[in-house]
């Protein structure tokens, strides 16, 4: 795919992230932007790009995701709501279909990024543990993308070195937020907020806290084009900024 070529549509256009995305493209070297998608555009429209990048609703995503694969378009995904087992659905389309390339990123940030590392390496250390995200009051889904697979790979840390599940007492409360994996999960939607997430680390005497907190959508726009950019080379299904970068993880 020669830089010169690439063109991108983008699903879900009018949103916050969406917006930005396409100025993202609009002022990137090597990237034209092809079609801003919105609820009302058929499912042929953006078909000629050479991108898709989703960033719509979790219930809308799945089936424009499959339909850009099956046309043989590369695909970024931007969208909450892709759980393990939705990404292990979305790992059997890409199987199936040969020369697709997928990448799904949870968030663009490269300081959540980080803090999601950094709470990998915490995880097996601490046996209580629980995750605590904000956003504005615009996001419909709770919890966040973020948090879901923020949760899953500090599970997933944690098996990995042998450890026993997280302390999570009174889980079936309501209060006790969500269980992702093990892990409580709360959400909160505030105005004034951006973006923000705290996982907490409990031990005999002691407590950690991984914090991240994003402030406006600039922090976002490294990661975009790092997205963009992985996609000329890449190749089968890449879940989460971490690949992309190449930060190292325990999972």
């Amino acid at each position: 795919m020669s830089a010169s070529s690439i063109r991108v549509a983008v699903a879900g256009s009018t949103g916050r992230l969406g917006a930005l995305i396409c100025e993202v493209i609009e002022e990137y070297d090597g990237f034209t932007l092809a079609a801003r998608l919105t609820s009302r555009s058929q499912p042929e429209d953006g078909a000629d790009a050479d991108i898709l990048v989703d960033v719509t609703t979790p219930d809308a995503s799945p089936a424009i995701v499959e339909r850009a694969i099956r046309r043989g378009q590369r695909v970024l995904v931007g969208t909450s709501g892709w759980s393990a087992d939705r990404l292990a659905g979305l790992q059997q389309t890409v199987d199936s279909v040969a020369g697709s390339a997928v990448i799904v990123v949870p968030n663009f940030s490269l300081g959540s990024v980080l803090g999601t590392a950094l709470a990998q390496i915490a995880a097996p250390y601490f046996s209580s543990i629980e995750v605590v995200e904000t956003h504005h009051p615009a996001k419909v889904d709770s919890p966040s993308g973020t948090a879901v697979r923020t949760a899953e790979l500090v599970a997933a840390a944690r098996e990995a070195a042998g450890a026993a599940p997280v302390a999570s007492p009174f889980a079936e409360q309501p209060a006790r937020g969500e269980l992702i994996a093990g892990i409580p999960v709360h959400s909160l939607r505030l105005s004034g907020t951006v973006a923000l997430q705290e996982v907490r680390f409990g031990g005999p005497g002691e407590m950690l806290s991984i914090h991240h907190d994003t402030y406006s959508n600039e922090a976002y726009v490294a990661g975009i084009r790092a997205g963009l950019d992985a996609l000329r080379t890449a190749s089968g299904l890449t879940v989460g900024l971490d690949r992309v970068l190449g930060v190292g993880t325990l999972a």
